[in-house]
């Protein structure tokens, strides 16, 4: 039985009509909070738009799963587990957030190709402290909206998680430990005598590494694509969230939208919960 769920912080009773008068629902079902299920739909057309207008999220489920199904769930961390960029705030205790910014805005855009954009970035970087890493940790670094409850129902339904991130293991690997992640994947800042080197150690973590990553596990648990859920909001997450079955592109770059299976604009990270079960 196929339904389209629409969620949002608030979903106000004509739009909710309006939407399921345009997909040609049957019933419209109450799942909590601002989420609701419009029971076999008949049409896509038009519903997009009119969400866009109204602010909502909308997925159409031709096949109802349970979240119970999935056996990984997949995250990039800057602005999609967590609502900063931490190269960029590094780089505004330097004063020059706006140079940075810029250069992380056009990778994800997809204007760049990520390795000379991390190059330029952390070359920018070259002196600083490392304590400027648990300062921004301390006092920047907040989990997006939904994480830790997204996370738990994760944990207790046994579904592995899996934080991969062309950031740095400084913040990865905190945030392992805080929020019991099971893996996580990124690069390793270079450090000398507590400055920062502006390189990173080993190989970089790039779009090809994340992908390559969410492979090894997924097939390392057994599992298939089928079972795989990927979140990601720049370009580079692109490759990863191709090797899930279920791709979410949250408050992501257009080029990441246009390629998701779903997009959350305006929901939190638990909006996953609407969508299954």
């Amino acid at each position: 039985m196929s339904y389209l769920v629409i969620q949002g912080p608030e979903v106000e009773t004509p739009d909710l009509k309006e939407i399921a008068k345009l997909s040609g629902a049957s019933r419209i079902e109450g799942l909590g909070g601002n989420a609701f299920r419009l029971h076999e739909y008949k049409t896509q057309d038009g519903v997009a738009q009119y969400c866009a207008r109204a602010k909502l999220d909308f997925a159409f489920m031709p096949q109802p799963r349970k979240l119970s199904d999935f056996g990984l769930v997949a995250m990039d961390m800057d602005s999609t587990l967590i609502t900063i960029e931490c190269i960029d705030e590094i780089a505004d205790l330097q004063g020059i957030k706006p140079q940075v910014a810029a250069i992380t805005a056009s990778a994800m855009r997809g204007e760049i190709e990520y390795h000379e954009s991390l190059r330029r970035r952390l070359a920018l970087l070259a002196g600083m402290d490392e304590a400027a890493l648990q300062r921004v940790y301390d006092e920047r670094l907040r989990l997006s909206p939904g994480a830790e409850r997204m996370l738990e129902r994760l944990r207790s339904l046994g579904i592995k998680t899996l934080l991969v991130s062309s950031g740095f293991t400084f913040f990865t690997e905190r945030l392992k430990e805080r929020l019991s992640l099971d893996y996580t994947l990124s690069n390793t800042l270079g450090i000398e005598n507590h400055k920062l080197t502006g390189k990173v150690l080993g190989r970089i973590v790039d779009a090809k590494a994340k992908a390559a990553k969410l492979r090894e596990l997924r097939d390392g648990l057994r599992l298939s694509r089928d079972q795989v859920i990927a979140f990601g909001d720049g370009a580079n997450d692109l490759a990863m969230m191709a090797e899930a079955s279920v791709s979410i592109a949250y408050h992501a770059k257009p080029v990441v939208r246009e390629k998701a299976t779903y997009c959350f604009d305006y929901v939190g990270l638990d909006g996953l919960f609407n969508l299954y079960d």
